[in-house]
């Protein structure tokens, strides 16, 4: 694709929309010399160089890539106009925009047109949205969150001044359901957070067999897809269906377009199931929410101001990428291709051994140290990621991720407990060049070792 064509276009298109409404005269305030602005400029790219390049497969480290070009189109084209998504007059054709992308993310996790939701400035603030709404539904009641769960949800608990309860997990990294029915069973929690796809492993959380457990308890379900979730595209050919297709029967979910939906940074969106929860949102404004009888998108969001670029460019690129296993989701599925490959080639390796099998698009290994202790995996761990990053020819970035003796007993019993717990590499592969450049990238791990 094209970008400095497409970005010509929509510059172009700009000016003859800004024509159609008359000449006037700019206001000298704002006139700044050329010869300035060319060195300003020059100082940003040179500064902007201070970046590791997310956009190389070589970049394996964290959920880290540059937006898909349609989405830097899309854009760029709203965001010359500036138009703000809170209320219809700061932005109607955007705040349209967001109102059809929100529909097919609705469409995606299987909600009907009974739901309700909107595009946020990043995944946190929609889970604060979702527990928020927990909140309001079972004010006395807390919030039960895996222990692998993001650090989000203990965070916005803290916020909003409600009781978090983290749940042990499994040898898998998922949360246990019998831990889960112990606590339900207590009647101090009044909404489950279930995480398809956690952060740290990648690990699938059992989202049908939670929701079983938490309704026989009356306790609300909301998905933390922020990651994972759009990896439902995939469900029922990559992936098992049924975490996936329960999605449709939980009350809220979350997922961010800025991490697998190829979208620039500031593009969350927090789903519920019933509309009705919009009750929580009133509130009155002197001055807004005058143009139309239709509701307006800040009259159900915790945030005011709200990029309608960001609508704009997710609305472009889903236009070109659908929402349906032969579009987006092939981007996602050659990610998890590669993963799984990966974990097949590691091991077949003497050198590493694959911490826990890949379930996305995240693998986690370390090295075979001798002797195998955790302290020793732990460093090795640590030297392999600082010597690939810092090397001054054919650089490669990993990241590592910590798990504790209990987490390595549970999986790697032969690894000397010598310490509390161990750093192990992780490789996040969301690109989908990862999959014709992983011999290369399995290569260079080895070489660091």
């Amino acid at each position: 694709m094209d970008l400095q064509h497409w970005l010509n276009e929509a510059v172009a298109n700009h000016e003859k929309w800004t024509a159609e409404h008359g000449a006037f005269t700019p206001h000298s305030s704002l006139h700044v010399d050329p010869a300035v602005f060319g060195s300003a400029l020059a100082e940003l790219q040179d500064r902007l160089r201070d970046n590791y390049p997310f956009f190389h497969p070589r970049y394996a480290g964290q959920m880290l890539k540059p937006p898909h070009p349609a989405a830097v189109v899309g854009y760029l084209s709203a965001m010359l106009i500036n138009p703000n998504n809170h209320a219809l007059d700061g932005g109607p054709a955007t705040a349209a925009m967001e109102r059809e992308v929100v529909d097919s993310l609705a469409a995606m996790f299987g909600y009907d047109e009974g739901h309700l939701g909107h595009l946020t400035s990043s995944g946190t603030i929609a889970n604060l949205e979702a527990l928020f709404v927990a909140r309001s539904l079972h004010p006395a009641r807390g919030v039960a969150y895996s222990s692998e769960a993001h650090y989000t949800h203990s965070r916005m608990c803290g916020v909003l001044g409600i009781k978090g309860h983290p749940v042990p997990v499994d040898d898998r990294g998922r949360m246990d359901l019998d831990a889960l029915e112990d606590l339900l069973r207590t009647g101090k929690v009044g909404t489950v957070v279930v995480t398809p796809g956690t952060t740290a492993l990648g690990a699938i959380e059992p989202v049908h067999l939670v929701l079983d457990a938490a309704r026989r308890y009356d306790a609300r379900v909301h998905v933390d897809g922020a990651y994972g979730g759009f990896f439902t595209l995939l469900a029922g050919t990559d992936l098992a269906p049924e975490p996936w297709k329960a999605i449709a029967e939980c009350d809220s979910v979350v997922v961010d377009p800025h991490k697998h939906g190829l979208q620039p940074y500031g593009c969350g969106a927090v789903l519920f199931r019933d509309s009705s929860v919009g009750r929580f949102y009133l509130h009155d404004s002197p001055y807004t929410y005058f143009t139309s009888d239709e509701m307006h998108l800040g009259e159900i969001s915790l945030e005011c101001s709200r990029a309608g670029a960001a609508a704009a460019g997710l609305w472009l690129t889903l236009r070109l990428l659908p929402l349906t296993r032969d579009g987006l989701g092939e981007v996602l599925a050659a990610g998890r291709r590669a993963a799984v490959r990966w974990a097949s080639t590691i091991r077949e390796s003497d050198a590493l051994e694959l911490y826990q099998e890949p379930e996305l698009d995240i693998v986690t290994y370390f090295p075979r140290t001798t002797p195998l202790s955790l302290s020793a995996v732990d460093a090795a761990s640590h030297r392999v990621m600082e010597t690939g990053m810092n090397a001054p020819l054919d650089p490669v970035f990993l990241s590592v991720a910590r798990a504790s003796k209990e987490a390595f007993a549970a999986r790697h019993p032969e690894v000397t407990a010598d310490a509390d717990g161990a750093r192990v590499l992780r490789s996040v592969l969301m690109k989908p060049e990862s999959e014709d450049y992983l011999d290369t990238l399995h290569a260079r791990v080895l070489s660091l070792l």
